[in-house]
């Protein structure tokens, strides 16, 4: 879904400001035999850290770290969502090496592009979020000879539905007495709440409690690259149409939160929700989102839901579990060692400490 073309017209059409799109074809004779998504990221101080502690330390450690990020970056994959969504060949037809050497060259190209078009040089070059069974990994003397650094980053929280769950009722009866506890006590909190399907009349005429709500959850994270354009959700609506859903919360007929899915094949994506952060905790609006989301993955017969990176404790607790992911990325400026990079990357995007939870009785 992510490389389909109402997918990417529909990114084209509500991009963060900060991010544009290119797209590599590789060709074998007229034959296209492989693509890749390539973002140009401009990335500055206020695009990066959001509105978090402007205690004295702090920002020193943000000025360093900006001297690092602060320019234009170029992403193979999609910024904006966590997985593999940047490249794809046929194996039968070009091998990995010679598909990686290929959109090397266009990467150069356009990186010279950018430098006499926009008087911009790239900084950062990233090929983002691998699992560690990907036959990308395999590829090690092309990261090698273009000086791109594997690094581990936050894992992506994966849920495999059981096949023995017909319906939403057989997944949580699977749950031991405390977990079971847990989301009665989340079902009752949030009984004054009603959750239904947002369709795109209803989208359209509210983009913009949509987008406030949204930007109480982007606005509270502690490093952000961007920030999505007022019409994201409505643009991709418009083009994916029934495999993108919007599902609102409302206490009476107020929208208070609301959190999005995407239909990829088997996966279903979780994408990005917004909520009212004073009526979160009351509510248990995010459990019950986490709750929902499974939900909607069983009754629709998805084999995976894909939950993303990101409060990685109260999504083990649903059931979700954690991959490993990696990056490989560089700094164009060979004066700056990539153990310094390494340490950015790890201060803005740091593999913290949790518990993983285990809320079955037994392995579903």
């Amino acid at each position: 879904m992510f490389l389909r073309s109402s997918f990417l017209e529909a990114l084209e059409n509500s991009s963060p400001g900060n991010i544009t799109s290119y797209y590599i074809g590789v060709f074998k004779a007229d034959a296209l035999v492989g693509i890749a998504i390539v973002q140009r990221v401009q990335m500055y101080l206020d695009d990066v850290f959001r509105r978090t502690s402007n205690s004295y330390l702090k920002q020193i450690g943000k000025q360093l770290v900006s001297r690092f990020v602060r320019g234009n970056a170029l992403v193979i994959g999609n910024l904006m969502h966590t997985g593999q969504h940047g490249i794809y060949f046929d194996s039968d037809a070009i091998s990995q090496n010679d598909f990686l050497n290929t959109i090397q060259k266009a990467i150069d190209v356009l990186t010279i592009e950018i430098k006499e078009r926009f008087n911009k040089k790239i900084r950062i070059v990233a090929f983002k979020d691998y699992f560690e069974d990907d036959s990308i990994h395999q590829s090690m003397t092309y990261f090698k000879s273009q000086n791109l650094y594997k690094i581990q980053v936050q894992p992506n929280m994966m849920f495999q539905v059981s096949d023995s769950w017909k319906t939403p009722e057989d997944y949580i009866s699977g749950f031991n007495k405390k977990y079971k506890r847990r989301y009665k006590t989340a079902r009752r909190k949030s009984a004054d709440l009603t959750c239904k399907e947002l369709d795109l009349n209803y989208i359209e005429q509210h983009s913009e409690t949509i987008f406030k709500l949204y930007e109480n959850v982007s606005d509270n994270a502690r490093v952000n690259s961007f920030k999505l354009d007022r019409n994201h959700f409505l643009s991709l609506k418009k083009y994916l149409k029934e495999s993108f859903k919007v599902f609102g919360y409302f206490l009476k007929d107020e929208l208070i939160g609301f959190y999005t899915l995407i239909m990829n094949g088997h996966c279903l994506e979780t994408y990005f929700l917004g909520y009212n952060k004073e009526l979160q905790r009351q509510y248990q609006m995010y459990l019950n989102m986490l709750f929902n989301m499974a939900s909607f993955g069983i009754e629709n017969n998805f084999k995976t839901i894909v939950y993303a990176r990101t409060a990685m404790e109260i999504k083990s607790s649903i059931g979700a579990k954690p991959h490993t992911m990696h990056v490989y990325l560089k700094h164009t400026n060979n004066f700056i060692a990539n153990t310094v990079l390494k340490c950015v990357v790890k201060y803005m995007n740091p593999i913290r400490k949790w518990e993983e939870r285990h809320p079955f009785n037994k392995i579903n």
